[in-house]
């Protein structure tokens, strides 16, 4: 079973409209959809937002789902000058960069005791596929999808921040080397490795993660998680 997470509805009610028939069960605040999709056993859910909600969600896929692996579909800002407002961020890995125990002599965005701290995307996520197959197919799903836009790979950094100002996007590029940043995709990709699950972050840019935020995220929100759910319904018909 795939389990899908988004934070918001717009990141997953049109999902939730292909299962007519799912059924919903309500755990920590929040309502499962378990059903079909394009004939493939899926869970959807709103996780809300931030990174401890978005675990709790992942943890709940894991123990009462047993879900064979995780995509979190949604929107992000852009922090690399190439990538624009309704491209696609797929995830290479992701890192929590609002993890900070540098007093005690640990990098940024390092978890003290965790034999990693960078999750990254699992290839078994696609039958044990190799990283270029997975792209060749994302690639296939934009191009079906009928999506005039851009498709990227890179680094997921996650905090419980909105950025919207340059001083922190330069941070987040500068430490990090981050290419898009958001509020729950790396706790997601955590809470599945430790469970061992396969995980994959699908991104669709809302904003440029500067100045402009406010009146960018307001105008393409809905448009960037259209995006980026028209590309999940073609990956989950590939799969």
């Amino acid at each position: 079973m795939l389990g899908i997470i988004g934070a918001m509805d717009s990141e997953v009610q049109e999902l939730k409209n292909e299962m007519p028939d799912a059924k919903i069960t309500s755990v920590a605040g929040m309502d499962f959809y378990e059903g079909h999709i394009h004939d493939k056993d899926v869970v959807v859910v709103k996780c809300g937002i931030g990174k401890v909600n978005a675990a709790i969600c992942t943890q709940i896929l894991a123990d009462r789902y047993k879900v064979d692996s995780v995509i979190n579909t949604g929107v992000a800002g852009s922090l690399n000058s190439d990538i624009d407002i309704c491209d696609i961020v797929i995830s290479n890995d992701a890192i929590e960069h609002d993890m900070d125990v540098t007093a005690l002599g640990y990098e940024r965005g390092v978890i003290p005791d965790m034999d990693n701290s960078v999750f990254h995307s699992d290839s078994r996520l696609i039958d044990v596929l190799e990283e270029e197959n997975i792209m060749r197919r994302l690639a296939t799903s934009i191009e079906e999808a009928n999506l005039s836009v851009k498709i990227f790979t890179g680094r997921v950094v996650s905090g419980d921040q909105f950025i919207a100002g340059k001083e922190k996007r330069d941070d987040l590029v500068n430490t990090f080397a981050g290419d898009c940043a958001e509020m729950e995709g790396a706790s997601i990709a955590h809470a599945a490795y430790v469970n061992n699950i396969p995980c994959l972050i699908i991104r669709a840019i809302s904003d440029k993660a500067d100045g402009s935020a406010e009146m960018d995220y307001p105008t393409f929100e809905k448009k960037a998680a259209a995006n980026s759910i028209k590309i999940l319904k073609q990956l989950i018909k590939n799969l």
